[in-house]
């Protein structure tokens, strides 16, 4: 295919530090898109890898030039890198999909049929994940029934990442620039017509996970706070409760002691309030900051990411640094 061949469909792969598993994806990825029949191109977006990953990703663009490159200029994470992907992409759908080949590529077949239906997104639903602690199927299942409970997109449950996008709708995801970034949610926010299909989520092929339980707790707040108020509506419910019952153990108190009952002398109760509402106010001062440190974060302006290198794309010197995207 050379670079003005239209290109039908781009499929976007985030990499960080997956040596292991470049091989074996591109194998499967390549099987899957002769039986597919349609021109594409795979964008796989380096994520400031420290390992082999960049040298491999190269020899395999020098040998399929529908193989294209993306350097970041350090990590800047998944979501980031899902974004600049969709900026590269200049397929008339585009295919959003991990690495690590717990989303089966022969998928996105099933996805492309239900795009030539009308669809203009089609979304992966995990029916099984293998591999997974109870402990991970727990938090999550309770993750995604929490998150649909408590914002007003209709965000599907059991779904990641793994996605088809018409390119109306990767043009509109183009213009949603905000730096703590949850796709899933974006990708529902956007609207369009959407469906979904369903999959078993294989073991990883190998290597390590890339979202310990510290980094799925980032996730979970960047999910709550990108879609949802509820947070600092909280404050205001907890505020007027406890002013209620306050009201009542005043009243409570006041009868206690003009019946003669000394129940409530001395230092204990008073200091076990004064405790509780003081970890009441700490608890949603650190919420309020939550939600002002994503909006320092946007104020300040910077670009989503640096590209160091990019490697495939018409019109673009592969020898220097490209643009900065907002």
């Amino acid at each position: 295919m050379t670079e003005t061949t239209p290109v039908t469909l781009s499929i976007v792969v985030p990499i960080y530090n997956e040596e292991e598993v470049i091989p074996e994806f591109y194998r499967r990825i390549t099987d899957v898109m002769q039986q597919v029949g349609v021109t594409w191109e795979l964008i796989c977006v380096n994520d400031g890898s420290r390992d082999r990953s960049e040298e491999l990703l190269l020899a395999l663009h020098e040998t399929d030039p529908r193989i294209k490159l993306v350097n970041f200029s350090r990590n800047f994470g998944q979501m980031i890198a899902l974004t600049a992907g969709l900026d590269y992409a200049d397929g008339d759908a585009v295919v959003v999909i991990d690495v690590d080949l717990q989303d089966p590529p022969e998928l996105i077949a099933e996805m492309l049929e239900k795009w030539r239906e009308g669809h203009e997104v089609v979304y992966a639903v995990r029916a099984d994940r293998a591999g997974e602690s109870p402990f991970k199927l727990w938090t999550a299942n309770l993750f995604y029934r929490l998150l649909r409970r408590i914002t007003d997109v209709d965000i599907p449950v059991d779904t990641g990442e793994f996605r088809l996008m018409d390119r109306r709708a990767v043009l509109t995801m183009r213009r949603l620039r905000e730096h703590h970034r949850f796709m899933r949610g974006l990708s529902s926010w956007v609207g369009y017509r959407q469906t979904g299909v369903r999959y078993n989520r294989s073991e990883r092929f190998a290597g390590d996970t890339k979202y310990p339980l510290g980094r799925m707790l980032r996730l979970t707040m960047d999910a709550i706070t990108s879609f949802s108020y509820l947070p600092l509506r909280l404050g205001t419910y907890m505020g007027f409760t406890l002013a209620i019952v306050s009201l009542v153990g005043i009243a409570i108190t006041i009868g206690l002691r003009l019946s003669g009952n000394n129940a409530f002398y001395g230092q204990a109760t008073t200091l076990v309030a004064v405790l509780f509402l003081g970890g009441i106010q700490l608890i949603f001062l650190g919420i309020l900051g939550e939600y002002l440190g994503r909006i320092y974060d946007e104020v300040k302006g910077r670009p989503l990411y640096i590209v160091s290198r990019a490697y495939g794309f018409a019109g673009r010197d592969d020898r220097k640094p490209t643009d900065l995207h907002r």
